[in-house]
């Protein structure tokens, strides 16, 4: 079986100390917002075009961006992390994996308003370093740790 690849970019919104999951129905599993990069997308600006669609908010994001610039060169924000998940496995073989480019972002209200087709605002739950340890069996465990995490860095 051959291994498909998509590019894809996440951002943990970070708000008050609390980070932000829902439930995604294709993947059953708790996951902050995110989704596939477009063909001609930047990973940064597809991370906060994917909070904008599925939370109706403007993150900034939390990334360091590197003082490389020339005419033909720029440095761009970079993610807090850069994954490979297996997303589509079967009888031992990974069809299908996820490049994630994985960013904390901040935002300065909770009033939760996605675009058509997302997730509706009561999907949505917000999560304390404390909750989302007590819910480590129902999360994944780089879930719990990422948003961890993301809620120090912003929190600094």
């Amino acid at each position: 079986m051959e291994t498909t690849r998509h590019s894809v970019a996440t951002v943990y919104v970070v708000h008050d100390g609390e980070t932000v999951l829902h439930e995604h129905d294709k993947l059953e599993m708790w996951l902050p917002p995110g989704g596939h990069i477009d063909r001609d997308e930047l990973p940064h600006v597809a991370a906060k075009r994917e909070v904008r669609e599925e939370l109706g908010l403007e993150p900034d994001l939390v990334a360091p961006r590197g003082d490389l610039a020339s005419a033909t060169a720029e440095s761009i924000p970079q993610p807090q992390h850069f994954l490979l998940e297996d997303i589509n496995v079967h009888d031992g073989e990974v069809g299908h994996q996820h490049v994630d480019f994985i960013f904390y972002g901040q935002v300065e209200s909770r009033e939760i308003a996605p675009g058509d087709g997302e997730a509706p605002p009561e999907a949505w739950e917000w999560f304390s370093p404390a909750d989302l340890a007590q819910a480590s069996d129902r999360l994944p465990s780089d879930v719990v740790e990422i948003g961890k995490q993301a809620i120090e860095s912003v929190d600094e």
